[in-house]
C-alpha cells in the first residue's frame, strides 16, 4: 500500500510540474436536551485545506511520522523519567481500561480537554482456534469473564474487519466512560450511543456520550473516527466547551506515508494529497482544536515474539517484549520519539533476544526474567 501511494504521489508531482511549470509550489444540564447528539446530525464535513508546512522533499515524504506529535515527544525531566519507569503492560481488560482512564483523568486535571487514545481490544479466547469461520465477540459486561479476554492489537487477524473491531471498541469505550465518572451519589452515568455519524452503517464509527449526575463531567467519545468524521468532531468539540471530548482508536495510521506527508503541504500538491487520503489536513484541524495523545498502547510482532509499545502524555515511549512463557512483558528499551520497527529490532538485539523459533527449538537462550 505504501509503495502504491508513493507511486501515486510521484505521478502527481510530475503532473503538477508539467501543468504549472518549475515555479509550482508544490448544558444547561446536559446542553439543551441532547444538543450534542443533534449537533452530529447537523454537522457539515467540509473538505478544505488549512495552513501547512513548507513542501518537503520526496525523500522526506517517506520518512515522516505523526499522530499529533505535540504530545509524542516528551522533554527530559525527573517526572517524565519516573513516569516512564512506572509504565507496565496490562494483562487484563480491567487493568488496561483502568490504566487508560488514569491517564485521561491526569491529563484532564492538567487542562487536556481534547484527548486521543489508542488501546488494544478485548478478544474472545476462542479466536486462536484455527479453521474457525465465526469468532464470538469478547464479553466485557460480565466481569467474571473479563479476566479470560485476550488483549489484541488492531491487525489483519481480525476476520470481521472494521465492524468486528467496532464491536470490541464500543464496549471498551463504555467501560472507560464508566470508570472515568466519579459516580456522585452512587449513580453510574447514563450512556448514550449515536451511530448516525456512520452514514454507511458499515464504517465502524460511533459516538458515545455519558450523562453524569454532575453535568460538568459529561464526556463525548468518538469510537474509531475516520478523516470523514472531522467535521462532526469539530462540531461536538465546539459544543462541549470545557467538557472532555475523546477520540478512541482513530482509523488513520499512526505513522506517515508519502501521501500523509505531502498532505501537510500548501498548494495544489497538498490539496491533491489530502483528496487522495493523506491525513495531514485532518491532523492540523485536530491540532487546532487542541487534541493531544494522552495514552497509547500498541502491539505487533518482531523476531517472532509479541511486542508492546506504551506511552502516556507525561512519559517517554516504553517498549516491552513478551517472555517465552507468555506470563509477562519485559521492558527492553525506551525512546523519546515513537520507536520504529527497526529501533525495536535493535533494542531486542542489545538485550540478546534472538528469533523466537530459535529459542523454541533450543537453538538460542530462552527470553525470560
Amino acid at each position: 500500500m505504501l509503495i502504491q501511494r508513493a507511486a501515486v504521489l510521484t505521478a502527481l508531482v510530475s503532473a503538477v510540474g508539467a501543468f504549472t511549470g518549475p515555479q509550482a509550489v508544490l448544558s444547561g444540564k446536559h446542553m439543551a436536551d441532547g444538543a450534542l447528539s443533534q449537533g452530529v446530525h447537523n454537522a457539515a464535513i467540509p473538505i478544505t485545506s488549512s495552513e501547512h508546512r513548507s513542501r518537503p522533499s520526496l525523500t522526506a515524504l517517506c520518512m515522516s511520522s505523526s499522530d499529533t506529535q505535540t504530545a509524542e515527544n516528551s522533554s527530559t525531566s525527573p517526572d517524565v523519567d519516573a513516569q516512564t519507569d512506572s509504565l507496565q503492560i496490562p494483562f487484563t481488560f480491567d487493568e488496561m481500561t483502568r490504566q487508560a482512564v488514569s491517564a485521561m483523568q491526569d491529563g484532564y486535571a492538567k487542562g487536556m480537554k481534547r484527548q486521543i487514545l489508542r488501546v488494544l481490544l478485548p478478544r474472545d479466547p476462542s479466536s486462536a482456534k484455527l479453521g474457525q469461520f465465526y469468532e464470538a465477540d469478547g464479553d466485557v459486561e460480565d466481569r467474571s469473564l473479563t479476566q479470560d479476554l485476550l488483549l489484541y492489537p488492531l491487525d489483519e487477524s481480525w476476520q470481521g474487519g472494521i465492524m468486528q473491531l467496532y464491536r470490541a471498541a464500543s464496549p471498551t469505550c463504555r467501560a472507560m466512560l464508566r470508570k472515568f465518572s466519579s459516580n456522585e451519589g452512587g449513580l453510574p452515568p447514563k450512556l448514550v450511543e449515536d451511530r448516525s455519524i456512520d452514514a454507511s452503517g458499515v464504517d465502524g464509527i460511533g459516538l458515545w456520550m455519558s450523562q453524569n449526575t454532575n453535568p460538568k463531567e459529561d464526556i463525548s467519545c468518538f469510537v474509531q473516527p475516520s478523516q470523514e468524521t472531522i467535521g462532526a468532531i469539530e462540531t461536538i468539540s465546539e459544543q462541549a466547551g470545557s467538557r472532555l471530548v475523546a477520540l478512541l482508536n482513530p482509523q488513520w495510521r499512526v505513522v506517515d506515508d508519502a501521501l500523509d506527508s505531502a498532505s501537510r503541504d500548501s498548494g495544489l500538491l497538498g490539496n491533491l494529497a489530502s483528496f487522495l487520503g493523506g491525513k495531514g489536513d485532518s491532523l492540523k484541524r485536530l491540532e487546532g482544536l487542541g487534541y493531544q495523545s494522552v495514552y497509547t498502547l500498541e502491539g505487533y510482532v518482531c523476531k517472532g515474539g509479541n511486542i508492546r509499545l506504551i506511552k502516556r502524555f507525561d512519559s517517554d515511549w516504553a517498549v516491552f517484549a513478551e517472555n517465552d512463557a507468555g506470563t509477562s512483558y519485559i521492558k527492553v528499551g525506551t525512546s523519546k520519539a515513537r520507536p520504529t520497527y527497526q529501533d525495536v529490532d535493535k533494542m531486542l538485539d542489545e538485550k540478546g533476544v534472538t528469533l523466537k523459533y530459535a529459542r523454541d527449538f533450543g537453538l538460542a537462550p530462552k527470553f525470560e526474567e
